[in-house]
Parts: structure tokens; C-alpha cells; sequence
């Protein structure tokens, strides 16, 4: 009987899952046995979405492990990760059901060891320096004396009170604080936000601009002043328009704040030491200077009196120059009364010769004289004038005979006549004539106008021209 009945196939009574059961399950199975985690691995590629989020990759020669830093915890690292660095992070597994696949949820992460650090530093260092940050031509000369020194440190630190300390002996400055963290998460963007506000600030405004800027803290581990090798903090120490010491750390710590600034001090005492010349120093250098100015003012003038003294002897006495002008000035004085009385009476002579011809009778005399001559003058003209229009009369009276001789009216005494019509032209044609509308006849004693059209009537009576005046002077007719 029982070899009838056929076997079921093994396993078709096992259960069956969706896949969505099936990722759920294993995702339960891995985030309850690995809640949580601790890799150490190198960083391989690292994203940085708009998110905010970050992803990356953890390896080691062997195998990859895909890991995620989420906004809200990659906002608090203290190291970024970078790629190439090795790290060991904390966090827990899960899964990505949408590509089947596993990752880490990293909640921390920290280099691992100083070994890392270091190699992530001379990474950095290297880009930077590629891209000029550190060039020594880029660094700017310290001022000798600063009005106003700015200070960028954690205000509750000895380092603040050593700086002010150290400056209130040397030299005393005014003093601004930029209070900052010095470590930690926070440290790089106040810092950097420290600098940029010192370099905002404008001349003359109400809070005074530094003419110098200290960076500085106490000494400590690389972890503790890796704030100060962020690469925010370098350029922005790069950037600064006012000149900047940094002093971070001890004289062994190195960070690379301390390459981009325009001087590194060892320690924050010595930067601010580098700051202001010591008062006291500067007084007797002073002095000394007002001494060496007092003995060569006081060399000058004695070369220049010696030199004075030199020279006068080769001058002539003051007496012995003025002595011939001064003899030959009394000799002239001596001559002075004699020339004046001689130069008197060779004036009085000339005077009075002047004056002979001035007598009232040489007077009349003369005016007799001009009064005989002007009248001869008179005369002369007279008879000039007479002969003169006489001529002029008789050359007139040619030119009036020579007009009438040689005009039209002597023609029209011969029995001739001149002919106009109505526009006063002269008519000589037969043609003309006919064409005329009114034609006008001057005769010896007068004019004659007709009219034209079949020998009508005329238009006006003869006109008879006003015989000629006669000249005054003779019985010649006027030329006018």
C-alpha cells in the first residue's frame, strides 16, 4: 500500500518569503548583531552630496565596505575624512534594501593614531603649497610700532594674559580680543570668521581696525591644534590685509597656520614680544641718537668757525678799505664849495644873456616884424588867389563853348529832329517808328507828341525848352 503513494518532493512544505520579508529579515539579523561597531580601515571615495550628507568608502586590501555619515553627525566631526587617510569608525551595520546590499552607519570617526594625522597634514600642506598660500613673497612686514594689536584666542586661557602681560611691559598697545575656541569642532570656523572680522572692520569707524593680528594658543597634541590646520584657517590667514603672527602651540608644535601667516612665533609670549619694540629700549636708543646729533652739531659749527677764522685772515682790514674811498671823499667835499659858486655864476651869465632878448622893446620890435611879414604873406595870396580863379575861369569857359559845340542842339538849329517814342529811346528806323504807340518830336524850339493809330491827335502840345542860362561872368551858356 505505501508503494503506492509517491514521496513529496523534500522542501515543498518550507515556508515562503516575499523579498521584502527577506531583506527585513536579514536587515533585523545584522543591525541585532552588529548595533554596535568599531572598523579601522582606509578611507577609499568620499561624496559630498547637496544633502549634506556624507559617503564613503572603507577598505583594506581585501574587501570594500560601504559606509554613510549623516548631516547632523558629519556637521560635528572634528576630521573630516579624506580620502587616503586611515581612520577607525564607530557606528552600526544595516542594510540597503534598495540595491541589496550592506553599509555602515558611521556615528564616529577619528583618525587612526598620529601616524594618520601626519599624513593627512603633509597632504594638505602639499596642496596648499602648490597653490602659492605660503610663497614667501606673499608675507607681509610686521609695523614697527602698532597703534592697535588684535588678538584672537580663548579669553579665559593664560596665553591672553601672558600677551597682555608681556605687552604692558615692553610697550603698552590698545588691545582687541576676538574671544574664539581653540580646539574642537568649533575651533577652525571661529577663527576663521575671527579673521576675516578683524579684517572687515574700517578705518576710522567706531571699533578701531588692528594694524596687527596675533593667532595664538597654548601648547598640545596634534589632535588638540588641528583646528588650526583646517584649510579654512590657512586661507583665510593667507587672505588677511593686516599683517598676522601666528602662535599656536609650543616652539616643537607646528600647524599650518604658521606657514601661511606673515610670521611664526614659538610661543604666544614671543609673539608678543615680536609685536612692539621694549619702551625702555626704544628711550635709551633715543637718547643715544639726540647724543650723537648733540657732538655732530656741535662738530659742524666748530669746523665752520675755524673755517670762518681761516678765511678772515686773507680778507683786508675793514679800515684799510674804506680808508682811500674815505680820503678821496674829503678831497671832494674840500672842491664842493668852489664848484658850486663857479657852477652859480656860469648860470647867472647864461641867464642873463637869455633874458637880453626878452626886453619889451626887442619885443615889439619882433612882433613889427611879424606883423610886416604876415601882411606881405596876405598880399601874396591875394594875387595868387585872383590869377588862380581868373585861369580857371577862362579853361571853363572853353569847356562850355567845346559842350555846346559839340551837342545835339547846334544839329536841331540846322532844321534836323530827334525822334522818341513812349520809352523816351530815340528812334532812327523806319521799322521802329511804326511799332512805336506814341511818338515824340524835339524840334530847335520845343516838342511835338503824337499819337500812332492813324495819325490821331496828339497827345500834348509842344513843349519849348527854357533857353539856357547865362554865366555871370560873360555871355557863355552854363554847363548845367
Amino acid at each position: 500500500m505505501s508503494d503506492l503513494i509517491d514521496d513529496p518532493e523534500p522542501g515543498v512544505n518550507a515556508p515562503e518569503f516575499s523579498v521584502s520579508e527577506i531583506s527585513g529579515v536579514v536587515k533585523r539579523m545584522i543591525e541585532g548583531e552588529f548595533s554596535h561597531v568599531r572598523i579601522r580601515g582606509e578611507v577609499g571615495r568620499v561624496s559630498r552630496p547637496a544633502s549634506g550628507h556624507l559617503y564613503l568608502d572603507l577598505k583594506d586590501d581585501r574587501a570594500v565596505l560601504a559606509s554613510v555619515i549623516w548631516k547632523g553627525v558629519a556637521s560635528r566631526l572634528i576630521t573630516r575624512p579624506e580620502e587616503g587617510m586611515e581612520v577607525v569608525a564607530t557606528g552600526r551595520l544595516t542594510t540597503f534594501p534598495g540595491q541589496s546590499r550592506y553599509q555602515m552607519v558611521i556615528e564616529n570617526i577619528a583618525p587612526a593614531g598620529v601616524g594618520a594625522l601626519m599624513a593627512m597634514l603633509e597632504k594638505r600642506k602639499k596642496a596648499l603649497a602648490a597653490e602659492g598660500l605660503f610663497d614667501p613673497a606673499r608675507k607681509q612686514p610686521i609695523p614697527y610700532l602698532p597703534e592697535v594689536i588684535g588678538v584672537i584666542t580663548s579669553p579665559s586661557g593664560a596665553v591672553i594674559r601672558d600677551i597682555l602681560h608681556r605687552l604692558h611691559d615692553r610697550f603698552p598697545r590698545k588691545v582687541l580680543i576676538w574671544p574664539v575656541a581653540v580646539q574642537g569642532a568649533k575651533c577652525a570656523p571661529e577663527v576663521t570668521a575671527a579673521i576675516a572680522g578683524f579684517n572687515n572692520l574700517h578705518p576710522g569707524g567706531v571699533i578701531p581696525r588692528p594694524d596687527l593680528l596675533i593667532v595664538a594658543r597654548g601648547g598640545g597634541s596634534i589632535e588638540d591644534l588641528w583646528g588650526f590646520n583646517e584649510e579654512s584657517v590657512v586661507r583665510a590667514a593667507a587672505a588677511s590685509a593686516i599683517p598676522l603672527i601666528s602662535a599656536v602651540g609650543h616652539e616643537t608644535d607646528t600647524t599650518l597656520i604658521d606657514y601661511a601667516s606673515d610670521i611664526r612665533a614659538p610661543t604666544p609670549t614671543a609673539a608678543a614680544e615680536l609685536s612692539v619694540p621694549v619702551l625702555t629700549d626704544l628711550l635709551a636708543h633715543l637718547a643715544k641718537l639726540d647724543e650723537r646729533r648733540a657732538r655732530a652739531l656741535s662738530g659742524i659749527l666748530q669746523t665752520r668757525r675755524q673755517r670762518v677764522r681761516d678765511l678772515a685772515r686773507a680778507l683786508p682790514r675793514p679800515a684799510d678799505i674804506v680808508a682811500a674811498q674815505s680820503q678821496r671823499l674829503d678831497h671832494l667835499s674840500a672842491r664842493l664849495p668852489g664848484a658850486l659858486k663857479a657852477m652859480a655864476q656860469g648860470k647867472r651869465v647864461s641867464l642873463a644873456n637869455v633874458s637880453a632878448g626878452l626886453r619889451p622893446g626887442m619885443m615889439r620890435q619882433m612882433l613889427d616884424q611879424k606883423t610886416q611879414h604876415l601882411k606881405s604873406l596876405s598880399n601874396s595870396f591875394s594875387t595868387a588867389a585872383r590869377t588862380g580863379i581868373a585861369r580857371q575861369r577862362v579853361r571853363l569857359d572853353g569847356l562850355e563853348r567845346l559842350r555846346l559845340t559839340l551837342g545835339y542842339k547846334q544839329t536841331l538849329r540846322r532844321g534836323y529832329a530827334v525822334i522818341r517814342d513812349e520809352n523816351q529811346s530815340v528812334i532812327t528806323k523806319l521799322g521802329a517808328g511804326q511799332k512805336a504807340v506814341s511818338l515824340e518830336i524835339e524840334f530847335q524850339d520845343g516838342r511835338l507828341a503824337l499819337v500812332q493809330a492813324g495819325g490821331g491827335t496828339p497827345v500834348s502840345g509842344p513843349k519849348r525848352t527854357k533857353p539856357a542860362k547865362k554865366y555871370k561872368g560873360g555871355d557863355q551858356g552854363s554847363l548845367f
